[in-house]
């Protein structure tokens, strides 16, 4: 394992020095928080693709195949398909906002209204999103030096809160970038291959596994349109997601960008179910499904090989936390304490730095995530709440006011309270992990928007004229850099 472990380290230890050298370019807020606006297609694909493909992804999907076979993708596929949408369809529009946050359009678009409440659910979600991604480090670390798992979720919880504290965005684009690299030679050009190699090809596979497990659809009708429900529509709107598409030069870049991206997650949703199955007909009898990845790499792969998957698994969470983290800092300090402050600042105040002040609330949302990370223990019900309240509150006012001119404010914050409460009181009634309460609550936001926007007045004509400037790239003063970015 000693070479294993060399790789490992080596890998860490290049992580934090991207942070340093992502500290160097970070001289402003648009440079801290979205990379300054002027990521060329090539490294936009590629931290897009990161930060999607996190530890659920890489570990849950293999899982998912050994539980389900090839059906086992389909919810890492219904993520590819979400990032297609977003960016076939509205990433253009939304990168030509040149905002910072999902609120700061919903202001825009509303009239100033509607951007505190979204920020509190935002927040919640992104937190939950961190702290999940966070636990994750427990597992692999187990499986590297067999610690604790307090002892794992502090020490990958510190590497990823130093470097996205040092850089900000241009940290995270570079390690994401480092990490898409590691994650595509990992899983899908050695993993892949050798699992199926070990397991005795498709033909011993078919031979020894039960016919479903090669049904497309084995996994259940419902449970697939659950997926697209959630996790197709949560890539329409989430600011993680959101944050990444700002990042893009212009809007080809974040349309082409995306395309290739969501294809990249199509491809690695198959392969993640390959894997799975062909553990599946090695070990036929695992405790747990989730194990079965480690078990795989533990087990079947030759030393340093095994340390390159192992770093893939580790590149997988750590893109995906840094990504909800640096997300969640953005929220809290954009849309929560910098409105609040502005309700108590006196009048002549000085101006703050905003990266200083950024780096501080990612230092402290990251020290947040660990402690709440030691503390949580079902991770699946932590993020299934966070997805519920995201959808069910926010899905109908963000769609709403980039498709239907005369969706109101008074529609969107009803909507936003009607679909929360609707999903609070049905996932105490129903359980936490049915599918009642996301079909009923979303339906609940959707009426309410439309029947409260149609009963109020119009928006304010100059509102919507502004709004109309900004989809067409215009009257910000925030521009994006022209210049490409050679890495």
């Amino acid at each position: 394992m000693a070479v294993d472990y060399a790789v490992i380290v080596v890998y860490l230890l290049g992580m934090l020095a991207m942070g340093w050298w992502g500290m160097r370019r970070a001289k402003s807020k648009s440079e801290f928080l979205v990379a300054g606006r002027r990521l060329g297609p090539w490294m936009y694909s590629g931290t897009m693709a990161a930060i999607v493909l996190g530890g659920a992804s890489t570990i849950g999907g293999v899982g998912l195949g050994y539980q389900y076979g090839l059906s086992g993708a389909w919810m890492v596929f219904a993520i590819g398909l979400g990032l297609l949408a977003l960016s076939v369809f509205f990433s253009a529009r939304i990168a030509r906002l040149k905002v910072y946050t999902v609120s700061e359009m919903l202001d825009l678009r509303y009239g100033g209204r509607a951007g505190v409440i979204s920020g509190v659910v935002m927040w919640a979600y992104t937190l939950m999103l961190a702290v999940t991604s966070t636990i994750a480090y427990a597992t692999i670390f187990d499986v590297l030096f067999d610690v604790n798992r307090t002892v794992a979720i502090i020490l990958g919880g510190a590497i990823v809160v130093a470097y996205s504290t040092l850089g900000g965005m241009w940290s995270i684009t570079i390690t994401d970038m480092v990490q898409f690299v590691v994650k595509t030679i990992g899983v899908l050009l050695l993993l892949l291959p050798i699992a199926v190699v070990k397991a005795g090809g498709f033909s011993e596979m078919k031979a020894k596994l039960p016919t479903e497990y090669f049904d497309p659809l084995g996994i259940g009708g419902e449970t697939i349109f659950t997926y697209v429900l959630i996790y197709t529509f949560g890539m329409l709107i989430g600011q993680d997601i959101w944050q990444r598409v700002f990042t893009a030069r212009n809007d080809t870049t974040a349309r082409w960008g995306g395309t290739v991206a969501g294809t990249y997650c199509l491809v690695y949703a198959i392969a993640g179910a390959v894997i799975g199955t062909a553990a599946k007909v090695m070990y036929p009898t695992l405790p747990s499904a989730d194990a079965a990845f480690a078990t795989i790499v533990k087990d079947e792969l030759p030393v340093g090989v095994r340390g390159l998957v192992l770093a893939a698994a580790l590149a997988a969470v750590m893109s995906t936390s840094s990504g909800a983290l640096i997300a969640c800092a953005t929220v809290a300090n954009n849309d929560i304490w910098s409105r609040l402050r502005g309700v108590v600042a006196k009048d002549g105040a000085e101006e703050r730095d905003e990266v200083k002040g950024n780096r501080a609330f990612i230092l402290i949302m990251g020290a947040l995530t660990v402690l709440i990370s030691i503390a949580l223990n079902d991770v699946v019900q932590a993020l299934t709440v966070a997805y519920n309240l995201l959808v069910g509150c926010l899905l109908v006012p963000i769609l709403g006011g980039l498709l239907w001119r005369r969706g109101t404010a008074s529609g969107a914050l009803a909507s936003v309270a009607v679909g929360g409460v609707a999903v609070i009181g049905l996932m105490a009634g129903y359980g936490i992990l049915a599918n009642e309460p996301i079909y009923y609550g979303l339906l609940a936001s959707l009426a309410t928007y439309a029947v409260v926007s149609l009963a109020t007045k119009p928006t304010d004509p100059a509102v919507l004229s502004a709004w109309r400037e900004r989809l067409a790239g215009r009257g910000t003063e925030d521009p994006a850099t022209p210049d490409p970015v050679t890495v």
